[in-house]
C-alpha cells in the first residue's frame, strides 16, 4: 500500500513538473520577439535637395518623407556605392561594391543579360534562408535572360538593342532566382525597351504594339503590351506593394519587400492628380512630389494593418538627381537638386552619389539626425546584424551595419571610409574629411566630362578637404601629396584583397585589373 501511495505520489509530482514545464514552454514562446518586417523603397534620380527636410531652401515639400524623417533617423552623410542606377543596386542587393562585377563602367539595357551570379547570395536570398518572405517589385535593371529568337545577330546590352524575343517563354536567372518568393516588374529602366511586365518571370502579355515619347517624358522606340501604360507604373508598383504588405501583414511569417522605383527618372510622368502640384512649372518637381505620394501611401497601409511598429521603412535614392530634370529651369524657381554639393547624377562628385537616406523603425529606434558614414552596401550587414546572424567571408563583402548609429545594441565595427563610383568607372576614397578623386574631372555628365579638352591641362587627381569645402572647388593634391598617396594605397588593398570588411581575401569578378585602375600604378 505505502508503495502504490509513493508511486502515485512520484507521478503526481511529475505530472506536476511536466504541466509546469508545458506552461513555461508556453510562456518562453509568447515573448519571444518577431523579427520586423523589412522596406526598402529606393528612389529613381531622386537628388538630396529635392527632400524637403534634407533641404532647407528646396521649392518641394515632400510631406510624406518628411514625417518619416521626423519618425526615424536621418543620415545626413549616406551614399550609393555608384553615381548611376545598375550598379548601385548592385551593391543594395549583394553588399558589395559594384565594381567587383563584371560591370567596370555604365548601365545595362533592357535586354541584357543577369548581372548577378548564381553563386553570389543576394539580401533576399539571405533573408529568405532566415524565414521571410520576399518580394521584388519595381524597377530591377540588373539584366535576366530573356528567350532570345535570334540572340547571335544583335548585341543585346546596347540601350537601343531590338532583338526578337519570344515573351511566351519565361526569362532565366530573374529575381525569383536570385532570392525573391515573388517578383513584379520589368528588366530596365521606363526609358528603355521592351516595356512588358514580368510576374515570377514570365510576361503578363506579350506585347502588340511599339511606342516611343520624347522630351522629359522621354523613353526609347520599343515594343509595348497593352496592359503597360507609362503614365501608370508608379501608380501599378504601389497597388502591388501595398497588396502585398496587405496579404502578409498578420503572418507569423516576416517579409521583405525591395521596392526600386521608376521615379523621378525619365520618362518624367506626373499622372494628372500631380501635374502642376509643385508649382515650379516643370514636371519633375511634380514627378517628386508622386515619389512622396507612394512613400505616403506605403505609410498609411503599415499604420492600416497594425505593422509599422515592428516594419523598417528605409527609403532612399540610386543616385544624385538627372541633368535630364532641367537644373537651369529649376534654378530660376530657386531650386537646386543637389543641394550645396557639386555635380549630379554620373558623377565623381557629391552630387553625384550623396542621397537622402532614413531608417524608420518605431519600436526600437528613437528619432535624430546621424553624420555616420553610409554606403548603400551596409543595408545587408546591417539586417544581418539586426537579426544577429553572422556572414560568410563570400557574403556582402563591402557591408558595414549602422545598426549602432540607430541607437540599437551593436558589437561590430562601423564604416569608416567609402568608395565612390562614376559612370565612366572613376574611383574615389573617402576617409574622415577628405576625399581623393583618382581621376581629373567629373568622371561623369558635368564639366569637366572625361571626354572634353579641358581635362588635358588638369591635374591627374583631386583631393579634397570636405569639412571645409564641401563644393569641392580647391583641389588639395599638391599641399597634402602625403596625404593622397596614403588613400590610394589604402583604396588599392581594397581593391586587390576583394573585400573592404574584415575577413578572408576574395576575388573581383572579371579581370584582375581593367583601365579605370590605372591610378594604382600612377604618380601623381
Amino acid at each position: 500500500m505505502n508503495k502504490n501511495k509513493t508511486s502515485i505520489g512520484l507521478i503526481s509530482t511529475m505530472l506536476t513538473i511536466l504541466i509546469f514545464c508545458c506552461y513555461g514552454c508556453k510562456e518562453k514562446k509568447v515573448e519571444v520577439e518577431k523579427k520586423p518586417n523589412i522596406i526598402f523603397i529606393l528612389a529613381d534620380d531622386l537628388g538630396y535637395g529635392d527632400v524637403s527636410s534634407y533641404n532647407e531652401n528646396s521649392k518641394i515639400t515632400t510631406a510624406n518623407i518628411d514625417k518619416l524623417a521626423s519618425q526615424g533617423v536621418m543620415f545626413t552623410d549616406a551614399h550609393t556605392s555608384s553615381a548611376v542606377c545598375t550598379p548601385t543596386r548592385y551593391g543594395i542587393l549583394t553588399g558589395r561594391y559594384n565594381w567587383r562585377s563584371t560591370i567596370k563602367k555604365g548601365v545595362l539595357g533592357g535586354y541584357s543579360k543577369a548581372l548577378i551570379t548564381p553563386n553570389r547570395t543576394t539580401i533576399g536570398k539571405f533573408l529568405k534562408n532566415e524565414r521571410y518572405r520576399t518580394a521584388y517589385i519595381g524597377k530591377w535593371h540588373l539584366g535576366w535572360d530573356w528567350a532570345f529568337v535570334d540572340k547571335d545577330s544583335v548585341d543585346q546590352a546596347k540601350l537601343n538593342a531590338k532583338p526578337k524575343i519570344d515573351y511566351s517563354i519565361p526569362v532565366k536567372n530573374g529575381p525569383n532566382t536570385r532570392g525573391f518568393d515573388y517578383s513584379y516588374g520589368f528588366n530596365g529602366s521606363l526609358d528603355m525597351a521592351p516595356y512588358v511586365w514580368v510576374e515570377n518571370g514570365k510576361a503578363t502579355m506579350v506585347p502588340t504594339k511599339t511606342t516611343q515619347n520624347t522630351g522629359q517624358a522621354m523613353w526609347r522606340k520599343g515594343p509595348t503590351s497593352d496592359d503597360f501604360d507609362h503614365e501608370q507604373v508608379l501608380p501599378d508598383i504601389t497597388k502591388k506593394t501595398v497588396s502585398f504588405i496587405n496579404e502578409n501583414a498578420k503572418s507569423d511569417q516576416p517579409f521583405f519587400v525591395y521596392m526600386p522605383l521608376p521615379a523621378p527618372h525619365t520618362p518624367i510622368l506626373p499622372t494628372e492628380e500631380f501635374k502642376g502640384k509643385s508649382g515650379l512649372e516643370n514636371p519633375y518637381g511634380d514627378f517628386v512630389i508622386m515619389v512622396d505620394w507612394v512613400v505616403g501611401e506605403i505609410m498609411k497601409s503599415l499604420e492600416e494593418q497594425g505593422i509599422a511598429d515592428n516594419t523598417i521603412l528605409v527609403f532612399t535614392s540610386d543616385n544624385g538627381c538627372s541633368n535630364q530634370a532641367d537644373y537651369e529651369q529649376l534654378a530660376t524657381k530657386g531650386h537646386d537638386p543637389s543641394y550645396v554639393f557639386r555635380g549630379h547624377k554620373a558623377d565623381i562628385f557629391e552630387g553625384g552619389h550623396r542621397v537622402p537616406y532614413v531608417v524608420r523603425w518605431p519600436s526600437k529606434v528613437k528619432p535624430g539626425k546621424s553624420n555616420q558614414l553610409v554606403c548603400t552596401t551596409d543595408l545587408f550587414a546591417t539586417v544581418a546584424d539586426m537579426l544577429n546572424v553572422p556572414l560568410k567571408d563570400n557574403f556582402a563583402e563591402d557591408s558595414y551595419s549602422f545598426l549602432s548609429a540607430l541607437g540599437v545594441k551593436s558589437s561590430l565595427p562601423k564604416r569608416e571610409s567609402i568608395v565612390h563610383h562614376s559612370i565612366n568607372g572613376s574611383f574615389a576614397y573617402r576617409k574622415g574629411d577628405y576625399k581623393a578623386i583618382f581621376c581629373p574631372g567629373s568622371g561623369g555628365w558635368s564639366f569637366p566630362r572625361p571626354d572634353d579638352k579641358a581635362i588635358d591641362s588638369l591635374p591627374k587627381f583631386q583631393l579634397y578637404n570636405l569639412s571645409s569645402d564641401i563644393g569641392e572647388e580647391n583641389n588639395l593634391q599638391d599641399e597634402q601629396s602625403e596625404l593622397l598617396e596614403q588613400y590610394r594605397k589604402e583604396l588599392s588593398q581594397i581593391v586587390l584583397n576583394g573585400r573592404s570588411t574584415e575577413g578572408e581575401k576574395q576575388k573581383n569578378d572579371g579581370p584582375e585589373t581593367w583601365p579605370q585602375l590605372s591610378w594604382m600604378n600612377t604618380e601623381k
